[in-house]
C-alpha cells in the first residue's frame, strides 16, 4: 500500500477537496478513496432508479386502461424490453474498459472515436434486436403466455421498437460520461426525463391508450439522448469530445468482441436469476411460489441500484488508475469500494431479516404468500449480501478488461455447476423453491470466490501494460492523426 498516494495524479481528484498539504495516511487515503467512490456511485445509483422509473411509470399508468393493457405492457417491459435493454447496457459496457483507460492515460480525444465506435457496434446490434419485437408474440406464446395478453403485448412491443435505437445511443453516451466522473449531469438529465415523463405519459395514455403509452415512453428516452448529446457537444467535453470522425469505422472488429464479451459477461449474471421465475413456476402450487419470488425478485432488483451505482464506481476508478499507470491505487479501490458495499448490503440484508413478517404485508395480504415471502427471507437476505461483493468485482473486471474471462467464470460458475444443483436440490430432493434458490446461490457464491482470486493474485503492474496496448494501437498513439479523419455531416475538415 505504500505508492496508493500515486493516485493524486488521477483526473477525478481535481473534482473533489483533498487538502494536499495533509499528512498522507492510511486512514487519510482511506477517506479520499471512499469520496471518489461515492462521487461516482451516489449520482450512478440516481441515474439507473431514474431511466429504469419511465418503464415502471407507463407501466404503472397503464393500468388505468384495464388490466390486460397493464399485462401487456409489463410483460413487454420485463422480457421483450427487459432482454433488448440487457444486451445494450452489457455491449455499451466495453466503453467502461477504454473510455475508462484512455482517460487515465490523458488520451482525452479517443473518448470521442471509441464513443462512435460503440455508436457504430450497437446500432448494428439494434437493426438485428428488431426482430425480438417484431416476433415478440409467437416467443411470448412459446413461453406459455395468455393468447389475448401475447397478442396486445406482441403489438406494444412493436410499437416500442425506437426505443432499442434509444438504448444503443444512450449507454454508450453514459459510459462516456462515467470514464470522466461527469455523473452529475447524468443523474439532473434523467431526474427532468423522468419529471417530464410523469404528466406526459398520463395525458398521453389517457387519450390514446396503449399507443399513447409507446408514444410518450418513446419520446422521454429520445429526450434522454439528445440531452445527453447537447451536454456531450457543450464545452464541458471540449477535450474529450471533437466532432465525428472516420476513424469511428477502424478496428470495428477488436470493438465489437470485446462489446460482445462485456454483453455475454453481463447478461449471464442477469439470466441467472431469471432461472427462479421460471422454475417456480414448475412446483406445485405455482401461483403462490410465482408471487413470492416475484416479490423477493422485486426488492432486490430496487436494492441493486446500489451496487449498481458501485459497478459503475469501480470500473471507473480502476480503469482510470490504469491508464494513469497506478497499480496500487487501482488495486487500492478493489478493497475499498468492496468493503464500502459490504456496509451497506449487510445493512439492508439485516433489515429485511429483522422485518422479515413485516415487509412482505407491503405487497400482498395473501396468507400463504406471506408466509412464502417470509420463509425465503434467509435467502434473499444472502443474495443482497452476495450482491456487495459479486458485483464490485465485476465491476473491477471491466474496468481491467477482463470481460471475456469472466464471460467464460459465469458460464461455469452459474449453468455447469449452480444450474444442475439447483435442479437436483429443488426437485430431486424435493426441496422446492429454498432448493432452486440454494442452487443458484451456490453457483453467485463460486463464481465471487473465482473473481475474488483472481483479484488477489493479479499482477496490476501487468495490467498496466496491457492497458497501454489497448490504448496505443495505430491510432491512439498519434492523437494528431485524427485530426484528418474528422467531417461535420458529409464535408471532411482537412
Amino acid at each position: 500500500m505504500d505508492n496508493i498516494n500515486s493516485n493524486h495524479s488521477t483526473p477525478l481528484l481535481k473534482n473533489i477537496d483533498i487538502d494536499e498539504n495533509s499528512p498522507v495516511t492510511f486512514f487519510g487515503k482511506l477517506w479520499e478513496e471512499n469520496k471518489m467512490v461515492w462521487y461516482i456511485a451516489g449520482p450512478s445509483i440516481l441515474t439507473s432508479i431514474f431511466q429504469l422509473s419511465l418503464g415502471f411509470v407507463t407501466q404503472t399508468l397503464a393500468g388505468h386502461i384495464g388490466t390486460l393493457e397493464l399485462a401487456a405492457v409489463g410483460l413487454q417491459n420485463l422480457v421483450i424490453s427487459g432482454l433488448i435493454f440487457g444486451i445494450m447496457m452489457g455491449m455499451g459496457s466495453a466503453l467502461e474498459t477504454l473510455c475508462g483507460q484512455a482517460y487515465g492515460a490523458g488520451k482525452m480525444k479517443m473518448l470521442g472515436i471509441y464513443l462512435q465506435r460503440s455508436w457504430v457496434i450497437l446500432l448494428g446490434a439494434a437493426v438485428l434486436l428488431t426482430l425480438i419485437p417484431i416476433f415478440a408474440k409467437p416467443l411470448l406464446l412459446l413461453l406459455g403466455q395468455n393468447r389475448d395478453i401475447a397478442e396486445l403485448a406482441g403489438t406494444y412491443s412493436i410499437w416500442m421498437i425506437p426505443e432499442s435505437y434509444m438504448y444503443a445511443l444512450n449507454f454508450p453516451m453514459q459510459r462516456f460520461l462515467q470514464a470522466q466522473s461527469k455523473v452529475r449531469a447524468l443523474a439532473w438529465i434523467s431526474f427532468g426525463v423522468m419529471v417530464f415523463h410523469i404528466p406526459l405519459s398520463w395525458f398521453c395514455i389517457m387519450k390514446w391508450g396503449l399507443a399513447g403509452a409507446a408514444g410518450s415512453l418513446n419520446l422521454s428516452w429520445v429526450l434522454v439522448v439528445i440531452l445527453q448529446y447537447a451536454y456531450i457537444s457543450s464545452p464541458s467535453c471540449k477535450d474529450s469530445w471533437t466532432g465525428f470522425s472516420w476513424l469511428a469505422f477502424s478496428d470495428l472488429l477488436g470493438f465489437l468482441w470485446l462489446s460482445l464479451a462485456s454483453s455475454v459477461m453481463l447478461c449471464l449474471e442477469y439470466w441467472n436469476y431469471m432461472v427462479l421465475i421460471i422454475f417456480a413456476g414448475l412446483l406445485k402450487n405455482a401461483e403462490v411460489k410465482v408471487d413470492a419470488t416475484s416479490i423477493c425478485m422485486n426488492i432486490q432488483a430496487l436494492i441493486f441500484m446500489v451496487p449498481l451505482g458501485f459497478i459503475a464506481a469501480v470500473s471507473v476508478r480502476v480503469s482510470n488508475e490504469l491508464g494513469a499507470g497506478n497499480a496500487a491505487a487501482a488495486k487500492f479501490s478493489v478493497w475499498v469500494t468492496v468493503s464500502i458495499a459490504l456496509v451497506t448490503q449487510t445493512a439492508f440484508s439485516l433489515l429485511f431479516y429483522i422485518t422479515r413478517n413485516s415487509y412482505p404485508k407491503l405487497f400482498t395480504d395473501d396468507k400463504a404468500v406471506l408466509q412464502e415471502v417470509s420463509m425465503l427471507t434467509v435467502l434473499l437476505c444472502t443474495s443482497i449480501f452476495f450482491s456487495s461483493i459479486q458485483p464490485v468485482l465485476s465491476g473491477m473486471a471491466v474496468g481491467a478488461g477482463w470481460q471475456g474471462s469472466v464471460a467464460y467464470v459465469n458460464v461455469v460458475s452459474y449453468y455447469l455447476i449452480g444450474l444442475p444443483i439447483a435442479i437436483f436440490m429443488g426437485f430431486k430432493l424435493d426441496w422446492g423453491l429454498k432448493g432452486i434458490w440454494g442452487g443458484v446461490q451456490v453457483g453467485v457464491g463460486l463464481q465471487t470466490i473465482i473473481l475474488l482470486i483472481m483479484a488477489w493474485r493479479t499482477d496490476w503492474d501487468k495490467e498496466i501494460e496491457l492497458s497501454k496496448e489497448r490504448i496505443s494501437d495505430a491510432v491512439g498513439s498519434n492523437e494528431s492523426a485524427d485530426v484528418s479523419g474528422k467531417f461535420i455531416g458529409n464535408s471532411l475538415w482537412i
